[in-house]
């Protein structure tokens, strides 16, 4: 009987085992050394005998040319070594208008997820797996503090989020530093793929890693990435609070109309705080599926105050959609132009 690594063993409490041995797992693997980690670690934990299966998937997006293709080549390799299916998938570069900087790295992900969870609904895989770390979790936090978000945005990743009714986003290493992951494969001999463009100063992403994150670690709080963390920790649990509270007593207040509109019981909600006005609209805007990013905290305010106020008004959104109270209801509901609804323009959130 084979002893566990403590990495392996750390990740079966992450993850337990019996959640996904006798499953199709579909593994994300960029060939850089936390995916490769996790490839390792979840062969290593997978039960002889277990039915389900595990696949590693790889997309090329031919961004860096040759050295993608490499890339590519070796996750082929290693999965044929490591005896494990792989679906290696080269997609078509990301449009022109999305070529630089930030916008290149979010539309390159979002096809990526796009096409991952394809692939698995595809093999009839359960879950999607990434190899985010807690470092990667550090520099979501902050940059969404720097670019301005609320509670919910403040937790970070979250472990898991579900890709399509089918098919799970789990990311099992959240609590894993990506320096115990490069330990964990040294001790193994394995060898990865390092990715050049991590170090291109373009990507807000990458300077947070290399220069803010290394000052403020340097100049202010030598634990500044646990601090971030534990924000995330304390920042999700509030708001695990505030959402058991919202939807039992304040979602009975919205009703879902059958012409798309949302109609709210202004006088049910004005006695809770505005805080938890703006959490229950916004969870009835996406229920709805109008568009998330032009409602910025301003927008969101003006919402919840006309919810919790008696004055008969009407206000515009800045995503098509109108607010107009009377008689101590309020109705939200599309823009009406020429007598079609007003689409607004994609807001590009990634799912």
């Amino acid at each position: 009987m084979r002893e566990l690594s403590s990495l392996a063993c750390r990740l079966a409490h992450a993850w337990p085992i019996e959640r996904w041995s006798d499953r199709k797992v579909l593994l994300a693997v960029s060939g850089g050394a936390d995916s490769v980690a996790l490839l390792r670690a979840l062969i290593e934990l997978r039960p002889a005998g277990a039915s389900g299966r595990l696949i590693v998937g790889h997309v090329n997006h031919g961004l860096r040319g040759a050295e993608s293709d490499a890339d590519a080549q070796f996750v082929g390799k290693l999965a044929a070594q490591l005896q494990v299916e792989a679906r290696v998938r080269r997609v078509e570069p990301v449009p022109a208008a999305s070529d630089q900087g930030d916008g290149l790295e979010a539309a390159a992900r979002s096809a990526r997820y796009a096409l991952l969870r394809d692939e698995a609904e595809a093999v009839g895989a359960r879950y999607v797996v990434t190899a985010h770390t807690a470092d990667d979790q550090a520099e979501t936090i902050l940059h969404r503090v720097l670019r301005g978000t609320g509670l919910d945005g403040l937790r970070g990743m979250r472990r898991a989020r579900p890709l399509s009714d089918a098919v799970t986003l789990v990311r099992p290493l959240l609590e894993f530093r990506r320096a115990e992951l490069r330990d964990y494969l040294a001790a193994l001999g394995q060898g990865f793929r390092e990715d050049t463009s991590n170090t291109d100063r373009r990507f807000t992403r990458n300077r947070l890693r290399h220069d803010l994150l290394p000052m403020a670690a340097r100049d202010f709080n030598p634990e500044a990435t646990e601090a971030l963390l534990r924000l995330g920790r304390l920042a999700g649990d509030a708001q695990d609070a505030i959402a058991e509270i919202v939807d039992r007593e304040l979602m009975p207040a919205i009703t879902f109309e059958a012409d798309g509109s949302l109609a709210i019981d202004g006088s049910a909600l004005a006695r809770w705080p505005v805080h938890l006005r703006r959490e229950a609209l916004k969870r009835a805007w996406q229920q709805r599926g109008w568009p998330m990013q032009a409602m910025g905290y301003d927008a969101w305010q003006r919402l919840a105050e006309l919810v919790g106020s008696d004055l008969q008004k009407s206000i515009t959104l800045p995503t098509c959609i109108r607010a107009a109270r009377a008689d101590g209801r309020i109705r939200l509901s599309r823009v009406m132009v020429g007598g079609a609804l007003a689409v607004p323009m994609s807001d590009g959130f990634p799912g």
